[in-house]
């Protein structure tokens, strides 16, 4: 591969890569291609299977000449996954196993048929889909920081150059590097990690510093329990994050960025090195980048799984070193981070987004969004929804058209209950939330936060108060420890919610909750101990009442805290066949001396002191004779 030396060179290199990369959405000269989703989700249902098949049968039918196979970034449709592609049909499939290969590769790359049991069906009109851009799911997504992804091989370079990679950084090579963060500032992006600061803003702080040794550091520790956004950017368009990186660091006038990952990516880190060691090679990481004085390179560093370390100073620590903890503040990062030397820490979100503001303007992302909050955000939809996925939706758009239009509502016809936005740190909205426009202060304002971009959503089955132990067991487990209303504060804050959970609690109880939760916001040392009791605050605000059921009628009204519920059989309906009791892993049921009438076996009956309240009897047993009270 050689390297790349000028700027003529690189738009040369482009318009070459681009015609490669038109000709196989196009299909020109005949031919065809064949591209499978390569994002975890669909790994993890044997997508990398599924291409090895399809270049086998392809080879075997001699078809390789006129039909390519490779992978792609993540779909974001996850529930359908895995997904095969066919241009220039533009035929979506999915839900594709290794058995449907060779159908595919029969009817479709040799009869030229489409396989319409592999379409994907409306849910209301019923009609079957062919086409990615039609289904609901997609039709109020708007990709930005997922460019490129589920479009280009993420291996490979040239189809990220055909794609516009570099043109970014290209353009901001020729500005004043004053003039590259005012583009920044104009476009109105904020950080996508959590905080929401003014990405530009802290740029000028760290350019306005005296001219020495500076560095960017994206921070891809997403730790957040469901969240995948950052992972599936890195797996999908690697070589965008790796720009947004370079196109920072030459506006602070820094030549090292360090890439902050959780070891747990595996794909999305072996694919960064790739797409680092391309870089490289082809001259656009490196020294005196497209022949200019900038000189940038870019390092890997992983993270051990440490939820803290999502918080910038904590993984400066980490990235030295030491022990992952957070820095009191200030001085900050951008004054003295790295290695004390001044330091700008943006997220892989933000820093794929700044390829995009550059290439194509301010204005490409002001256009979307509201006043405080412009361009678009990522989420990572999960929980009781019908399409779990990850999605980009312009800010503005409201929770109801996220949950309904984009998620397809909730399962089995349930209840919507709430989502939780902004992972351990954010909060839970309700029904009465659904008509919110989703940005930054709007979900502040709600008791909740937008946070790095992950939403649960929960039905009627759900019940909040395990919800917040859920979480605080979480932040339990990742507080570092450093300051005692974290250390102490959270810990404290599980055992009344355990007290609740077990039918233990007094209403004093509750009260102290509640100053204790608002005593840990105001006294911890970092966002994420600041942060730590919203979970709780958010559930009170909205669910005091199952709070108080918990308490006062030692229930739980969802049924789902297990010292306060019990199994029951119903003898009338109970046909004595003893499925039940064969399932049961505790011999808790036993047969008793009553037949209900119109049967012939006597009924069963459960024992609740044996009963550890498992569930197996009730998913058994096909009569419906067992209920949870």
């Amino acid at each position: 591969m050689s390297k790349i030396k000028t700027f003529e060179e690189l738009e040369a290199k482009q318009r070459e890569c681009s015609s490669c990369l038109a000709a196989k959405f196009k299909g020109e000269a005949g031919k065809r291609a064949v591209v499978l989703c390569g994002g975890t989700g669909c790994l993890s249902s044997n997508s990398a299977e599924i291409q090895e098949k399809f270049k086998k049968l392809i080879e075997e039918k001699g078809l390789c000449d006129r039909v390519t196979v490779n992978q792609v970034g993540c779909f974001g449709f996850c529930s359908q996954g895995p997904f095969v592609k066919i241009y220039p049909e533009d035929t979506l499939y999915r839900l594709v196993t290794i058995d449907d290969v060779e159908e595919i590769v029969e009817k479709d790359l040799i009869g030229g048929e489409v396989i319409e049991r592999l379409l994907y069906v409306d849910p209301e009109t019923k009609e079957k889909v062919a086409k990615q851009e039609d289904i609901t799911f997609y039709k109020k997504q708007v990709r930005v920081a997922l460019h490129g992804c589920g479009n280009i091989n993420p291996e490979d370079i040239n189809e990220a150059l055909g794609d516009g990679a570099f043109q970014g950084l290209a353009k901001a090579l020729k500005m004043d590097r004053a003039d590259v963060i005012k583009e920044v500032l104009d476009s109105g992006l904020r950080g996508r990690g959590g905080g929401g600061f003014p990405t530009g803003r802290k740029w000028q702080f760290a350019y306005d510093q005296p001219d020495g040794e500076k560095y960017v550091v994206c921070n891809g520790d997403e730790g957040d329990p469901g969240a995948f956004m950052d992972r599936s950017i890195l797996e999908g368009n690697p070589l965008a994050v790796i720009e947004g990186m370079a196109i920072a660091g030459y506006a602070i006038g820094a030549q090292n960025g360090y890439f902050y990952v959780r070891a747990e990516y595996p794909i999305a880190v072996n694919r960064l090195k790739l797409a680092i060691q391309q870089a490289e090679e082809i001259g656009l990481l490196g020294d005196n980048i497209l022949g200019t004085d900038f000189s940038f390179r870019a390092h890997i560093r992983l993270g051990a799984g440490a939820f803290v370390c999502g918080e910038e100073t904590a993984l400066l620590n980490s990235i030295e070193g030491q022990r992952g903890m957070p820095r009191p503040r200030p001085p900050f990062p951008a004054v003295k981070g790295l290695w004390q030397c001044p330091t700008i820490v943006n997220n892989v979100e933000s820093l794929a987004c700044v390829p995009y503001i550059l290439r194509n303007g301010a204005e490409s992302i002001t256009k979307y969004g509201t006043e405080r909050s412009r361009g678009t955000k990522v989420f990572a939809l999960g929980g009781k929804i019908n399409n779990v996925g990850l999605v980009e939706i312009p800010m503005g758009v409201t929770l109801r058209e996220l949950i309904y239009d984009i998620g397809g509502g909730i399962p089995g016809g349930k209840k919507f209950k709430a989502i939780q936005t902004g992972g351990p740190s954010g909060g839970c909205l309700t029904e009465k939330d659904l008509d919110t426009p989703i940005d930054f202060d709007n979900l502040v304002a709600k008791g909740s936060m937008m946070g790095s971009g992950g939403a649960i959503v929960m039905d009627e089955d759900n019940c909040m108060v395990d919800v917040a132990k859920f979480y605080m067991e979480f932040i339990c487990d990742e507080s570092c420890g450093k300051c005692s209303p974290c250390r102490i504060g959270t810990k404290r804050l599980l055992e009344y919610l355990e007290k609740i959970t077990d039918g233990k609690a007094t209403m004093k109880d509750l009260e102290e909750l509640e100053e204790l939760a608002n005593t840990i916001k105001i006294g911890s040392l970092c966002a994420l101990g600041q942060t730590a009791a919203n979970p709780v605050l958010s559930t009170l605000a909205s669910f005091r009442d199952e709070y108080i059921a918990h308490i006062e009628k030692k229930e739980c009204p969802a049924k789902v805290c297990k010292n306060l519920m019990r199994y029951t059989i119903e003898q009338d309906k109970c046909f004595g066949c003893g499925v039940c009791a064969r399932s049961c892993p505790v011999d808790a049921i036993q047969k008793t001396d009553y037949t209900a009438p119109g049967k012939k076996l006597p009924s069963y009956q459960i024992d609740s002191e044996k009963c550890v309240k498992c569930g197996m009897c009730l998913s058994s047993c096909k009569f419906k004779a067992i209920v949870k009270k």
